[in-house]
């Protein structure tokens, strides 16, 4: 039997669970977010509510895409959710983790000047995390801001080239919580990039 069992068949579909905190103490509530971009409830495949779907999508298009203005937000609308999910994980006595699938076509706006994927898109790109997804599930807050980001480069990609980014939860604390995210080129199979990062939720009436 794999020692990484995966138990999703025999999960509900996982709905969201507001937060404990009031919302003077929530930096970011999910729930209070204008609906943005598309209904990812019959494009994504996973788990996880269409609720879920739908606040994640939204907190990704609220504080990761922005406006038209916004730095990586041509990026950021070429990014799609494929599949959302939570499972339970034996090996970590049914702890809770967190997956979400994007992938994204390589464009003009994401190259430097070699005509490469710059490193700042990759940075981009893991750093929008699962941790939104579980947080909803866990009832706390999963929208922190980075502390901290490691990032090792594989291998170039170029214009065309279909990205898949995949992100991983790996804790959730009270005020601090990481994840782990791999791009990889869905054309050749190749890694792209791997990265860990790590978040914390800060005090709002300090910010």
């Amino acid at each position: 039997m794999s020692n990484r069992k995966e138990l999703s068949a025999h999960l509900p579909p996982f709905a969201v669970v507001r937060p404990n905190s009031s919302s003077d103490d929530v930096w970011v509530d999910p729930a209070s977010l204008p609906d943005y971009g598309d209904d990812l409830t019959t494009t994504t495949a996973g788990n996880v509510s269409d609720d879920i779907k739908r606040l994640t999508n939204n907190t990704f298009f609220a504080y990761g895409v922005g406006g038209e203005d916004a730095f990586g937000s041509t990026t950021g609308r070429a990014v799609k959710f494929i599949d959302i999910r939570v499972d339970r994980r034996v090996e970590q006595h049914g702890r809770l983790q967190a997956t979400t699938i994007a992938e994204v076509v390589v464009n003009r706006n994401m190259l430097n000047g070699a005509g490469m994927v710059h490193g700042a898109c990759v940075a981009y790109l893991i750093d929008n995390t699962p941790l939104v997804v579980l947080g909803l599930v866990q009832r706390t807050n999963g929208a922190g801001v980075t502390q901290s980001m490691n990032i090792m480069f594989h291998s170039p990609a170029s214009i065309g080239a279909h990205l898949r980014v995949i992100s991983t939860s790996i804790t959730m604390g009270g005020r601090v919580m990481s994840a782990k995210c791999e791009i990889v080129n869905k054309d050749t199979g190749r890694m792209v990039a791997s990265g860990w990062l790590s978040k914390m939720q800060p005090i709002s009436n300090k910010l």
